[in-house]
């Protein structure tokens, strides 16, 4: 074993979780609602902070205009790059400072602001919307504005406000969501460290100047980098291709006895899972930016061809089948952005704790935005299927209907898979219920700590679970403030304290299990998205009724729909399939079902080369990292 290509760290599954919880902010230092919703406590005074109406920074007139006359965004879905003068335009405008304080030459623009400034990119081409926000959302200068220190902002911030891409290398091809095995390692040396791994999937890995590593440093953990993307020793050995997002800069990047100085640790060693979770506390609001983008644009195409196509007499739009999609997509797309904007206020007030939020928006609105690409396309039938670039050259109005869907599905992969997700905010949903009872659920604790969490569980719930049993919305009159929306509103804390009790059912039922019922942890979770994103349109539509009055009537149909969806997930917490289909998986995983793969031709034998060149060590591949040249 080389160098290069450290060995594969091995864990358990104790460790693995152990890892991931050493990684978690454990205090709540300030009030959250989400927190609060998975308690049984619907809080909408947590989130009554809808801004006022606004003129727009002059920044994103000057992006609008940019964009609408200077960025083909079906040139770079054809020719698979964005072009060297987008990325030179862009940094002109400063967009790759939108998130940099204005001390170091960014624009410092709140998270609402910039989230808007997302929607608008991500609306002409996603894979430049993808570049801008893994640069600032979750690449450099988002852990450096945390967790720098003033030296390395100062370092750093100003050359990428200036225009300098950055990128975050956590992946690695045998590790994704499971950090306790990452095998690059940083061993220390005089006046710094020797970095050697392998990195998948780093976007902007190949046109990057400055790069974000985790890495483990023997006896101190995993530790955040940042490392000079010229440095020697490292090679961009590919420039990875996928279904959408054409134009993304994504690279499998190797690291060969790269020096990397003591200076450039983020945070101190060991931090490096800590300081990534943070960041994404509001990093993750930039996917549901362009899933809001994206399903305002499916919504038009959607809504402009059902008024077009006549069938059987009438415009297919006023057809049954068709008008319940329309009215999905509608009701949806204003639900999503409640939630964006609302989320994007509490991180910019900064008065409350947003873990739960930001992951519930990212989680719902990766998953929504599918769905509603998908009913457009079956909307425009045929024509949806077909390219934009098919449609134009046979005379028709050319719409990227299919390409909407291709680049929308990476969403729910993207910085925590649905799977990852569900299972991260439902940790943080039962935290309240393992600080005080989780000794006597942990096989390992001895009696006398399951005898003290026992007298701590019993205090708490002898006063929390009263609380459940009667609350406000039982009371017809209760949040008449919501006016039409008042129902919804009561449905919501009624709900909102079901789920609890479900919750706390399921812990005595099953206990240390618990963690091993995915399925039940998944649709507590998206109960809670659901009854998140209904308190979002409500909170919204009564702030916004007299200069907008239509978002009452699409906060209620959302609220009628969510509220179906609600009732569904909770009869599936206790009838589904789930251990049958545990079974059968298992049984599909032993082979037993062979049959169902016969009669069809899997494709020829591939010796995978850019696996074997990976676990080669020492890289004799081509750098391919693409160089933009200087701005004229």
């Amino acid at each position: 074993m080389t160098a290069a290509q450290p060995a594969q760290t091995q864990v358990s599954d104790k460790q693995a979780r152990q890892v991931a919880e050493a990684a978690r902010e454990k205090e709540w230092r300030k009030p959250s609602f989400g927190k609060e919703l998975f308690l049984g406590r619907l809080r909408p005074d947590l989130i009554d902070l809808w801004p006022e109406a606004a003129p727009d920074p002059e920044f994103l007139t000057r992006l609008r205009d940019y964009l609408s006359s200077e960025v083909d965004g079906a040139r770079i879905e054809r020719e698979d790059r964005i072009p060297d003068e987008v990325f030179h335009g862009l940094a002109e405008l400063g967009a790759f400072g939108m998130k940099i304080d204005k001390t170091y030459g960014g624009l410092g623009l709140s998270n609402l602001h910039y989230c808007k400034a997302l929607t608008l990119i991500g609306s002409v081409s996603p894979a430049a919307g993808a570049l801008l926000s893994a640069h600032q959302s979750i690449g450099v200068p988002q852990p450096l504005k945390i967790f720098g220190t003033a030296e390395q902002k100062a370092e750093f911030l100003p050359r990428l406000a200036a225009g300098e891409v950055s990128a975050f290398l956590l992946t690695e091809p045998d590790v994704g969501s499971d950090p306790a095995r990452l095998a690059t390692v940083a061993e220390p040396v005089d006046g710094g460290y020797r970095l050697n791994g392998v990195k998948l999937w780093a976007t902007n890995g190949t046109v990057a100047t400055l790069l974000v590593v985790m890495a483990r440093v023997p006896g101190k953990g995993i530790t955040a980098f940042v490392v000079e993307g010229d440095a020697p020793g490292i090679t961009v050995e590919r420039r990875n291709s996928f279904l959408g997002l054409r134009g993304l800069e994504n690279s499998l990047t190797r690291f060969h006895d790269v020096f990397v100085p003591e200076s450039n640790v983020v945070g101190g060693p060991g931090r490096g899972l800590r300081i990534a979770l943070t960041t994404l506390n509001t990093g993750r609001l930039s996917l549901p930016a362009m899933c809001v983008g994206a399903s305002k644009r499916a919504l038009a195409i959607a809504r402009e061809w059902s008024a077009q196509r006549v069938q059987w007499g009438h415009q297919v739009g006023r057809h049954e089948a068709v008008a319940g999609k329309l009215a999905f997509i509608a009701a949806t797309t204003y639900a999503m952005e409640s939630m964006l904007d609302l989320c994007c206020v509490i991180a910019d007030d900064d008065r409350n704790d947003i873990r739960i939020e930001a992951a519930l928006v990212k989680l719902y609105a990766s998953e929504m935005a599918w769905r509603i690409a998908d009913d457009m396309i079956q909307i425009r039938g045929g024509r949806g299927y077909e390219t934009a670039d098919s449609l134009a050259a046979r005379g028709e109005r050319a719409a990227e209907a299919e390409q909407l869907l291709r680049d929308l599905r990476i969403n729910r992969i993207f910085e925590g898979s649905t799977e990852i997700m569900h299972l991260l905010i439902a940790r943080e949903a039962v935290d309240a219920h393992l600080a005080v009872a989780g000794d006597i659920i942990d096989p390992e604790a001895g009696l006398g700590r399951k005898a003290r969490a026992g007298v701590k569980a019993g205090a708490f719930y002898a006063r929390w679970l009263p609380t459940l049993a009667v609350g406000r919305g039982q009371d017809p009159s209760a949040y008449a403030e919501f006016g039409a929306l008042a129902a919804h509103m009561r449905y919501a804390e009624r709900a909102s304290r079901k789920l609890a009790r479900s919750t706390f059912y399921a812990m005595s039922r099953w206990q240390g299990r618990l963690e091993r019922k995915q399925g039940f942890l998944g649709r507590v979770v998206d109960i809670g998205a659901e009854l998140f994103a209904m308190s979002a349109a409500c909170v919204r539509a009564r702030a916004e009724k007299d200069r907008r009055p239509e978002g009452v009537e699409l906060a209620d149909l959302f609220c009628r729909q969510a509220r179906l969806r609600t009732e569904a997930l909770f009869a599936a917490l206790w009838e589904n399939n789930d251990r049958v289909d545990v079974r059968a998986a298992t049984r599909l995983l032993q082979g037993r079902y062979g049959l169902l793969e016969e009669g069809v031709i899997a494709p020829r034998p591939d010796d995978h080369p850019w696996v074997a060149a990976w676990e080669s060590g020492p890289s004799t591949q081509q750098d391919v990292r693409r160089r933009i040249p200087p701005r004229p």
